[in-house]
Parts: C-alpha cells; structure tokens; sequence
C-alpha cells in the first residue's frame, strides 16, 4: 500500500510540475490544483497508512494508543483542501482578466509563432 501511495503521489507530482511550465494560464492553474492535491495526499500518509483498522475506537484501540489514527493531519488537509479551493478559484478569476486585457491565455501576455 506504501509503494502504491508513494508513486501515486510521486507521479501526481511530476504531473503539476510539469504543468506548471507549460505556457497556457489553464494549464498552470491544474498543474496548480495537481501539486497541492498531491501535498494534501503526503500529509495524509505522514498519519499512518493502517489496512483493515478502525479509524478510531475498537476493544484493541483502547488498550493501545498507537493504534489510533492521527487526526491532526486530517484535520490539516480538511484545511488545505479548502484554502485551495479559494486560492483556485482567485487565481482563475485573475487568469479571466488577465486574458480580457491581454487578449491571449499566455503567460508571458504574447502567442509565441514558430
């Protein structure tokens, strides 16, 4: 389970990077979106992975603390995923007007021709 969420986050990683150089304003916004749902995914690791545990409370829970998940990284990316979601929709709506005065959905305000 490790080394699936270990390359799921690496490859959602690479993903948003890869975006983030690309020259279109879209395109940096979900390469945007990818690297903080990818940061959001290492936080959640960083709580403990456990297969077939409870999330909380059982008879073996109470007797032994460590088998507890840990809520501070839950309770982190609850608050991630809502600050990207404002920060998302800010930076679409300054890549709207941006494009209105520019005329054109590139970054640097000008179409590059071959």
């Amino acid at each position: 389970m490790e080394i699936i969420l270990s390359l799921a986050i690496g490859i959602i990683t690479a993903s948003g990077v890869w975006l983030l150089f690309r020259p279109r304003t879209f395109q940096l916004a979900i390469g945007l979106s990818l690297l903080s749902y990818a940061i959001n995914l290492f936080i959640l690791a960083m709580g403990r992975l456990k297969m077939d545990a409870p999330p909380v409370v059982d008879k073996v829970a109470e007797a032994n603390p460590a088998a507890f998940a840990d809520p501070v990284p839950q309770a982190l990316v609850l608050t991630a995923i809502v600050i990207s979601f404002a920060t998302t929709a800010l930076l679409l709506v300054l890549l709207l007007a941006a494009r209105g005065l520019t005329g054109t959905d590139h970054v640097d305000g000008t179409e590059k021709t071959p």
